[in-house]
């Protein structure tokens, strides 16, 4: 089954799906502007962080409902099938590298979010340099991969990008073998469910760059407001913040765009 275009589901569609909350989207604006009043608008009894860390490893796609135990296993043979057959439609994509693109989202699943080096990650997936940037495209139309391009700079069709990411946290989990450093996870998170209604870019000051003016930079509990500081629409977003608190903002509630 071709997955292009397809989302998962977003934090707010899981709670829903799971039954354990029935929240209407969030307005990005109304996030950032209107977050104090926020924490009333949740039951009193609400804990997001407990849902949020079950979501991360096992709730994007639906499919978790059928088998907790095999989940990862599945993603790791959807990942496989959409490389191996799926991918062999997309034009220029040569299926006897198919073994190759594997290794490379293995290599990727590994240390995202990172800046790729062309030349190391052409040595390490066996894939020659030239054609790299080409395989990274493919794997982001896949929508297994997502590329982050810096601020201002009008994306070229191949361009290299400044940042790679597994499509989204399950898959960090599932191709990382159950391990996910929590601050890629972090990352991958918000990149995953900003990018279905919004506009990313790698920011000059921190992390993230959202419709060419909002400024976020990620972090856990300890982050402070020290790199935004003086900048006018920037937030520090905390993985470990259960509601918004100043100019922390929680990172499950960007789980709620869609």
């Amino acid at each position: 089954a071709l997955m292009y275009e397809l989302h998962g589901l977003s934090f707010r569609e899981y709670l829903a799906f799971t039954g354990s909350l029935a929240y209407e989207p969030l307005d990005l604006k109304h996030l950032t502007e209107g977050s104090p009043s926020l924490r009333d608008s949740f039951p009193r009894d609400f804990r997001p962080l407990e849902h949020f860390h079950k979501y991360l490893s096992h709730g994007y796609y639906p499919f978790f409902r059928e088998s907790e135990g095999g989940y990862h296993r599945r993603l790791r043979q959807l990942v496989r099938t959409m490389v191996e057959y799926d991918m062999a439609e997309l034009k220029g994509f040569d299926i006897r590298n198919a073994k190759k693109m594997l290794q490379l989202l293995s290599v990727i699943s590994q240390q995202v979010p990172f800046k790729p080096n062309i030349s190391a990650l052409a040595q390490k997936s066996g894939i020659h340099r030239n054609s790299l940037n080409n395989y990274l495209h493919f794997l982001a139309e896949a929508r297994l991969i997502g590329l982050l391009y810096p601020a201002g700079r009008r994306v070229a069709a191949l361009q290299k990008p400044e940042k790679v990411y597994l499509d989204n946290p399950n898959l960090l989990y599932a191709l990382g073998m159950g391990n996910a450093e929590r601050g890629t996870a972090r990352e991958v998170f918000f990149y995953n469910q900003l990018r279905v209604r919004h506009r990313l870019a790698q920011s000059q000051q921190a992390d993230f760059l959202v419709n060419d003016q909002l400024i976020f930079e990620m972090g856990g509990l300890n982050k402070t407001a020290q790199q935004i500081r003086g900048l006018p629409d920037a937030w520090v977003v905390q993985d470990d913040l259960a509601f918004p608190v100043g100019r922390a903002l929680p990172l499950w509630l960007f789980g709620f765009l869609y």
